[in-house]
């Protein structure tokens, strides 16, 4: 207490009024000069027991907030009456509620961080043991035919850990919030068609039929690039998922309140204990055969979202899987 400068000059102050009012007092009379001393005296001891019992408040809180600071997740002071300590310990309080929340949440993201470092491991660990296997076979193959098959699959294994890559930067932009969609008009068809470009030749090979239902006219707002991507991923899913001869429908709605681009394949659709989880960051499903990485869809919910849209899966009741991206205005 007595380290306060205020208080010290409070204390000077008020003794130096004691003694000239004492004085005073004494001069007048004896009885004056006795009371005016009294009065000081007493009034000195109340403010002095008052500050005391303050500042040892002050100091007890205090106190606290040194534990909290060292990880003391709990805030052990009794309740104050109304005025300035009540309010500091209701701020504290709050302040020491905030940090709780923040600490777990770095908990939370240094335990997602190590799931999904573990996770990208597990996914390039995969075609790189391929990719060994293939070069051991290469390097003992005579075969000129068989070399060639060997490296169209090591080529095949190299696009797609590129591929890999590619998403998990992505992904790792659009967590940190470092990219920016634009919000532009979009014409629904010419997206359409620009996410269908690079899966042509695939879907040709595999005999693939797609069919477009897209209005002329058809609009939303976005970023052209990235709802490419996002449909390009789903169209992608869908291709692996009808296998050899099967059929994509892509159907383009628009009306006064949103656009809506649904996509529809005649594959086996979902498992009914695979649904809640689709758009969830490396989830494979839980069948054994599952292809992928688990990473197209996640991508495809987060560009989604981040441009105000949103995206469903479900399966259809004639059979095959069905997506549904869906635009406001």
């Amino acid at each position: 207490m007595l380290r306060n400068r205020e208080f010290k000059r409070f204390a000077v102050l008020f003794l130096l009024m004691a003694v000239f009012f004492t004085a005073l007092g004494f001069f007048i009379s004896r009885a004056a000069g006795i009371l005016a001393l009294l009065s000081a005296a007493a009034f000195g001891f109340a403010f002095y027991v008052y500050t005391r019992a303050r500042y040892r408040s002050i100091a007890k809180i205090s106190d606290q907030i040194d534990l909290v600071l060292h990880n003391y997740d709990r805030l052990d002071i009794d309740e104050l009456d109304e005025g300035e300590l009540s309010i500091l310990y209701s701020e504290v309080k709050k302040m020491t509620l905030r940090i709780r929340e923040q600490n777990d949440a770095l908990k939370k993201e240094k335990t997602h961080l190590a799931d999904s470092l573990a996770d990208i491991a597990h996914q390039l660990r995969t075609p790189l043991t391929s990719m060994n296997l293939l070069l051991s076979l290469l390097a003992n193959c005579s075969d000129e035919i068989e070399r060639k098959a060997f490296v169209r699959e090591t080529e095949e294994l190299l696009m797609r850990m590129d591929w890999l890559l590619t998403s998990l930067l992505k992904l790792s932009r659009l967590d940190a919030g470092v990219v920016v969609f634009q919000r532009e008009p979009i014409d629904a068809q010419s997206l359409i068609y620009a996410a269908l470009r690079p899966l042509q030749i695939p879907m040709e090979l595999r005999a693939v039929n797609v069919q477009i239902k897209a209005p002329e006219g058809a609009r939303l707002q976005g970023d052209a690039g990235w709802l490419s991507e996002a449909i390009q991923n789903i169209l992608k899913n869908c291709m692996e998922s009808v296998g050899e001869s099967g059929s994509i429908e892509i159907i383009c709605t628009d009306n006064p309140l949103f656009t809506e681009i649904a996509v529809h394949d005649s594959g086996p659709g979902f498992k009914k204990e695979d649904m809640p989880y689709l758009f969830d960051r490396f989830y494979r499903g839980k069948s054994t055969d599952a292809s992928g990485y688990g990473i197209g869809l996640a991508l495809c919910k987060m560009i989604v979202t981040g441009q105000g849209g949103s995206i469903t899966a479900n399966n259809r009741p004639q059979g095959g899987a069905a997506f549904t991206l869906r635009f406001p205005k």
